[in-house]
């Protein structure tokens, strides 16, 4: 029977249950409470223990941390377990120094187990983010890449699942520029224009296989400036304007060693959203120039020949005309025979005339001119027209002692071709405006009347050849349809241009601005 003080030692200690709670090893029965649970009990009822009533629970999903966590625990809670229930277990006479030893062991055996865990999380968390940024690398330089594992339940999970659809997004859309991208190479190969692209640095950006054919480029144009590639000067300065913001217009000229191969090159401005660039297209229109010569080689040498029997029928007419009486109906016929040969001489003249002027064989014969004098002898020889059709002729000069340097004949066959057609083509008494004014650069003068004016639809065509908006009236008239084209090349010869409108108080305006020098 042990004495007074000492202690009580179990003869058979119990055996050690892995199952109990840390509490229960240290002999402590505390409840456990669910923090979920509701008590069931009354309020008259004696007080007791607690009962918690079971509370089923969704399934959630594990983050990988709480993995890792529970894995540290799996190792470390049953060597904590083992080391207090043993320690618990021994005789209060063993030796402090023993316990000491084993407790140093214990806690080194779970320092070495935290360790373990946490590298080799550390070690699983560094390749997962590894694995993210080599894809987020790969998305940035547009390389092939694999799909990253996407588990769930944690933040690297989210991250891999945004990098995969980021991923996608940016495949489609590579793919959506690619077919964009070989369906533009598609069309601009299969064109017969060349047409390059350049750069506001002026680096070439894009051209088709017809641009590198016609400027004859040897290597490959794109990321190279413009004015290497070019060495035609006029070319390179339509460039230069376009990027800086003019509008250079349509320049014909022949490139190459071909003398005869006609190009029309055209640059526009292409301006996008924070920069600007340049479009160059080139039309080849040699075929085009060399049908042209051949229509005006023919109608040249068909005038030609024409010419001499035509005056020799009108010469006869006339002689006859003048000869003895006839019988009326064979005066009738003889004025029918002077009249369509006076036309056709009128036409045949005009077509020569024309001819002259496309082959460049009517020179200007340059010299100072008063406008208002210039005016007066056009009113003067279409005075008698002007007459029979009770038809007022103003002349206003502003200023009065305007002068202008051209070639005096050219210009008054230009203005005597818009007065005359003035008279043809606006009723009888009707008026007749010709004005003139003029600025630092240039001199304007206009041919308008009171008519009834050109429809909108037919005037960007009024000055082409036989081209006429009434064409019944004009046959009457004895028009030949060729006298605005005669004007239009009679102006282009002073480097001016001619234009045509419609006034708003009704009538047409013809237009001719000259340089002024």
């Amino acid at each position: 029977m042990a004495g007074l003080g000492e202690p009580v030692l179990p003869v058979n200690p119990p055996a050690f249950d892995v199952t109990a709670s840390p509490a229960m090893l240290c002999g402590l029965a505390l409840p456990l409470p669910n923090p979920v649970a509701r008590p069931l009990h009354s309020p008259d009822a004696a007080p007791g223990p607690v009962v918690a009533a079971p509370v089923p629970r969704a399934p959630v999903r594990v983050p990988t941390f709480v993995l890792l966590t529970a894995l540290q625990t799996a190792l470390f809670t049953p060597l904590f377990m083992l080391g207090v229930a043993w320690v618990t277990q021994q005789p209060l006479e063993t030796s402090p120094g023993f316990l000491l030893r084993v407790g140093l062991v214990g806690i080194v055996t779970a320092a070495l187990s935290a360790m373990i865990t946490g590298w080799m999380a550390s070690t699983v968390v560094d390749d997962r983010i590894g694995e993210a940024v080599s894809a987020i690398r790969a998305l940035g330089s547009g390389e092939r890449r694999t799909a990253l594992p996407e588990p769930r339940g944690d933040a690297l999970g989210r991250v891999a699942r945004a990098v995969n659809a980021a991923g996608a997004s940016l495949d489609v859309r590579l793919g959506d520029l690619t077919r964009d991208r070989a369906r533009l190479e598609a069309v601009l190969s299969g064109m017969v224009e060349g047409v390059i692209v350049v750069n506001e640095q002026g680096q070439v950006q894009l051209a088709n296989e017809a641009a590198r054919q016609l400027l004859r480029l040897d290597a490959s144009p794109i990321g190279r400036h413009y004015v290497e590639l070019i060495r035609h000067p006029d070319i390179a300065m339509q460039i230069t304007q376009a990027l800086q913001g003019q509008r250079p217009g349509g320049l014909e000229l022949a490139i190459g060693r071909d003398p005869g191969q006609t190009f029309i090159a055209r640059c526009s401005s292409a301006i996008t959203p924070g920069s600007r660039g340049a479009v160059l297209v080139l039309h080849d229109i040699t075929d085009l120039r060399r049908a042209d010569r051949i229509r005006r080689d023919f109608v040249a040498n068909v005038s030609h020949e024409l010419r001499t029997p035509l005056t020799a029928i009108r010469g006869y007419v006339e002689a006859l005309l003048d000869g003895p009486e006839h019988e009326p109906e064979t005066t009738r016929f003889l004025e029918i025979i002077a009249r369509h040969s006076a036309r056709m001489e009128r036409l045949v003249k005009d077509l020569l005339r024309l001819a002259r002027l496309d082959a460049g064989q009517e020179p200007l014969e340059l010299a100072d001119v008063s406008v208002d004098s210039l005016f007066t002898s056009v009113a003067g020889d279409l005075q008698p027209l002007t007459e029979a059709r009770a038809q007022s002729v103003s002349i206003t000069v502003t200023p009065p002692t305007l002068t202008m340097r051209c070639d005096p004949a050219k210009l008054h066959d230009a203005l005597r071709n818009l007065v005359e057609n003035a008279c043809a083509y606006t009723p009888e008494g009707s008026r007749i405006e010709l004005a003139a004014t003029a600025d630092a650069t240039h001199i304007r003068l206009t041919v308008a009347d009171t008519g009834n004016g050109i429809p909108d639809v037919e005037l960007a065509r009024i000055f082409e050849r036989f081209y006429r908006v009434d064409k019944a009236r004009s046959r009457d008239s004895g028009g030949t349809g060729l006298g605005l084209s005669i004007v239009r090349h009679l102006v282009e010869l002073h480097g001016g241009v001619v234009s045509a409108s419609n006034r708003p108080e009704g009538g047409a305006v013809f237009i001719v601005t000259l340089p002024r020098g």
